[in-house]
């Protein structure tokens, strides 16, 4: 009789079967959650302590069938599901249809076993300290799940009746549509305003001849001795004017040796970030081959807040650096990393590879492409914690220019590697000043030296307004506001893309007018479900029920009762919104009376005629990118999207023409 070890997916057992053989243990996989609420009705009792409705997932019976088939015959069943709520309450659940179907399986024969790394030695030790389900742990996901199902399946016919039919609202996603509605805003709202700089191109001039020494630049900074503000081009040319024939020299060369540290090792949101910044990825697909790499043994769990890591594994990539890189690389001591949330649990580790053999690993694995970049990208943020402070030589240069009426103080700053330290493992890093703007070698140069201008730079600019979203930014702006849990960011950013309250447009955030529609309606009327503090308070009650310091039942109560006296009133009093549309100028093809309109349904834009219902015509909306033509045969690029929801440019000449890319084509000329 074997033991049995149930986890979630086929590719974690085949990973934990490869490190266990086939001889005393078989391993089963759930192919995630077996029993969750039903999908057609709320499936829970509001009445009797919100008493959830379970009910087997569907197409999971067979799956069901076989782990109770197998449980029955088991001495031994651990329950190896990972390790988090949403693991834990998989392994509950899996343990509830086992002991209480037919099969009957005893409650005694169950232990929970968890490991934050799938290696060889990790199962073992979990194996040989099973423990019991974390009920805590099972309550806050309970309490998650049924608070989203109330949001959702009340507020979503509230938003059929008032707006469209086929809407939905949930409970963290809404609060995500609004940041990006409310940054939309704000970027309507700005008002540029003028201002211009003046930069000079400048060469170090000897006895009367220029050495082959750097043209740098330097900005104008200071008009005796105050902040320099240009509002317009004829304040600037006043001083362009003066500038060209003005006499320079160094005035002062200030040198500073700066430290600069190496980040954190990856928790799940700062991997996300990278994976959108260095890789371009959504959170979506970081997270999914963060999975992969996972139940391959590679990397361990991918889902913390923690920055901690185990002293064991640390002395090995100490030990890695200094045969690899040099005694130098390495600090006198290991670094210690202070966990920033509240949440994270001490016992999990950060994102981290489970060997500091890269090239070994990668081998032995055939990792490739988009698993194996990642991959890099985990290993080499971690080797890079634990290395030494890279030392940097900062040069201010302080160039004064004396005119006729004014003198005037330039700057530029010079930055030189005196030793890379953590940066030996990304190999060249190219230098930046504090805003992220290249910087250029300086040349040798002293206080009094006399400087050649060669030419003077004005430059119109004008201020900018707030970015839009991006991945990355939106994520890192979650997290700050407490907005959600880095689990549960990839689903939630999917979702509202899935659902046209917001779209991708160059890798940045916008919000549709279906979007606007509903974010203002539920603001307007449920301004506690939007409230960012109301949000974030509601993470930290699920927290403290996982903790063990709050109980379900009384969190819920909290939320609903308030919730549904506020939901009947709006239902009497709300008035139906009307989505805006856009104008396309065009008059519509069939009625000829109306005009032909873009709108936004359950599956994204198309056009209308705006007299609709009075006249029934549609059509699919085709973007078309203004100023680009086909490099295969002339035609109009249009901007497309998968089926995946990814979107690309092509041809609107196809299938005539083929041509498609991902990146955007340059504009014609």
């Amino acid at each position: 009789m074997k033991n049995l070890i149930i986890v979630e997916s086929p590719t974690k057992a085949k990973t934990l079967t490869r490190f266990l053989g086939s001889g005393e243990y078989k391993v089963e996989a759930t192919m995630g959650h077996v029993r969750d609420l039903p999908e057609k009705k709320i499936g829970i009792d509001v009445k009797k302590n919100f008493e959830p409705e379970y009910v087997v997932v569907p197409g999971k019976k067979e799956i069901i069938e076989k782990l109770q088939k197998e449980a029955t015959g088991a001495e031994k069943i651990y329950l190896a599901t990972d390790p988090d709520r949403e693991g834990e309450a998989i392994a509950y659940h899996v343990a509830v249809i086992c002991s209480s179907s037919k099969f009957k399986v005893q409650s005694s024969k169950f232990s929970r076993i968890t490991f934050h790394e799938i290696t060889k030695k990790a199962i073992d030790e979990a194996l040989q300290n099973p423990g019991v389900i974390n009920q805590n742990l099972v309550e806050a996901q309970t309490a998650r799940r049924i608070l989203d199902r109330l949001v959702g399946y009340k507020l979503s016919p509230l938003l059929w009746q008032k707006i469209r039919r086929g809407l939905s609202a949930g409970r963290v996603q809404s609060v995500v549509v609004r940041l990006i509605v409310e940054r939309e805003k704000e970027i309507e709202k700005f008002v540029r305003i003028e201002y211009w700089e003046i930069s000079v191109l400048l060469q170090k001039f000897v006895g009367g001849t220029l050495p082959d020494s750097p043209k740098f630049l330097a900005k104008l900074v200071r008009i005796k001795g105050e902040k320099v503000e240009l509002k317009n081009e004829k304040e600037s040319s006043e001083i362009t004017e003066e500038l060209k024939k003005a006499g320079y020299e160094v005035y002062e060369v200030d040198k500073k040796e700066v430290k600069r540290n190496p980040a954190p090792p990856f928790t799940t949101s700062t991997l996300q970030q990278a994976g959108s910044n260095r890789l371009g990825w959504s959170s979506k697909k970081t997270m999914n081959i963060a999975q992969n790499l996972y139940e391959q043994g590679l990397i361990t769990y991918h889902r913390t807040d923690s920055t901690n890591l185990s002293g064991e594994f640390v002395n090995k990539a100490r030990d890695f650096i200094k045969t690899s890189y040099g005694e130098n690389y390495l600090p006198e001591s290991a670094r210690v990393y202070v966990t920033k949330s509240k949440s994270a649990q001490e016992a999990h580790e950060a994102v981290r590879p489970t060997d500091v053999q890269f090239k070994v690993q990668s081998e032995k694995f055939k990792i490739t492409g988009d698993e194996e970049k990642l991959y890099d990208l985990i290993w080499k943020r971690f080797m890079a914690c634990q290395m030494a402070s890279a030392v940097i030589e900062v040069t201010t240069l302080t160039v004064q220019a004396e005119g006729e009426k004014n003198i005037y103080q330039l700057e530029t700053k010079g930055i030189l590697t005196k030793f890379d330290g953590w940066r030996k493992v990304y190999g060249k890093v190219d230098e930046t000043d504090e805003e992220g703007n290249p910087v250029e070698a300086l040349p040798p140069v002293s206080a009094g030296d006399e400087l050649k201008l060669l030419e003077v730079k004005p430059e119109q600019k004008f201020t900018q307004p707030p970015p839009r979203f991006n991945e990355a930014s939106l994520i890192k702006t979650l997290e700050e506001l407490g907005i959600g849990r880095p689990s549960t960011y990839a689903p939630t950013i999917s979702t509202i893309q899935e659902r046209n309250y917001v779209e991708k447009q160059e890798k940045q955030f916008v919000p549709t007018p279906l979007g606007m529609a509903v974010t203002e309606f539920l603001l307007e009327y449920f301004p506690d479900i939007l409230d960012y503090q109301f949000t974030a308070n509601m993470e930290d009650n699920l927290d403290k029920i996982a903790e063990g310091e709050k109980q379900r039942v009384p969190v819920l109560s909290e939320f609903y009762l308030p919730f549904e006296q506020k939901l009947e009133g709006v239902k009497r009093v709300a008035q139906r919104v009307a989505v805006q549309v856009e104008a396309t100028g065009e008059a519509c093809p069939k009625c000829k009376e109306g005009s032909v309109v873009i709108r936004t349904g359950r599956f994204g834009k198309f056009l209308s005629c705006s007299r609709f219902p009075a006249c029934d015509w549609r059509a699919p909306f085709v973007k078309k990118i203004a100023g680009m033509k086909c490099p295969k045969c002339q035609g109009d690029i249009v901007y497309k999207k998968t089926k995946t929801g990814r979107g690309f440019y092509g041809c609107a000449n196809y299938p005539k023409c083929t041509y498609a890319s991902w990146k955007k084509p340059t504009i014609n000329k």
